[in-house]
């Protein structure tokens, strides 16, 4: 059942068990996870549920999406998730200190370049070394798209917004690394996605690599 004032994307349901499974591999025991562009609040639900020993702070930049959070929230009460804060990726300054790992799903390509570069940015303040940051959704390789689903979803996110568009791969990870992230492993989902883990490097350590995984 809906709630009222809840968003509901049907894609969701069909994609949080599979992203579930890699993210048990990625995530700490405990701490806090921030994800970013929570949107409809149904995955960060979802994944308090599915991690109680982790603390999840949801966020969106969006009023209505703050409001879905909160009524999705308010009908399940996982007591480890935290009210939404109001957070836009390329925000200079975050109003939390710090987050043990960042999760994006389903952003980076529904956004200007620049919410890229401030999730990179504001990943690499927030989190400790070889803390994780998780992100999930549709990618060229190499300048090609994987499925000609994705490459005629990126000619509909053109048309609707020409700063949108289906990132490759290849720069969203030269972006990652000029602040200090540095890939950990991707895993083919489905629908043609990719599940893309980068980890913060840390002094004297040595990055943890996930090996791929095909789904």
């Amino acid at each position: 059942m809906i709630p009222e004032n809840a968003l509901h994307f049907p894609a969701t349901r069909r994609n949080r068990d599979p992203i579930s499974a890699i993210l048990a591999d990625v995530l700490p025991a405990s701490g806090l996870v921030l994800e970013i562009a929570s949107g409809s609040g149904e995955h960060v639900v979802h994944f308090s549920r599915r991690f109680p020993a982790l603390t999840w702070q949801p966020s969106d930049p969006d009023p209505d999406s703050l409001a879905s959070i909160r009524a999705w929230a308010d009908a399940q009460r996982p007591a480890n998730l935290l009210p939404p804060l109001p957070i836009d990726a390329s925000d200079e300054r975050l109003p939390l200190d710090g987050a043990d790992a960042v999760v994006c799903i389903n952003m980076i390509h529904i956004a200007p370049w620049e919410a890229t570069i401030g999730l990179m940015r504001n990943a690499a303040k927030l989190l400790p070394a070889q803390g994780p940051l998780y992100l999930y959704g549709p990618f060229m390789l190499d300048g090609a798209h994987t499925a000609p689903s994705n490459e005629a979803f990126d000619r509909q996110l053109r048309r609707q917004d020409g700063a949108w568009g289906v990132r490759d791969l290849r720069e969203v990870t030269a972006e990652a690394r000029r602040h200090g992230l540095h890939p950990a492993g991707s895993f083919e989902m489905p629908a043609n996605n990719l599940s893309v883990v980068f980890r913060k490097a840390g002094s004297g350590g040595r990055l943890h690599e996930a090996s791929s995984r095909l789904k």
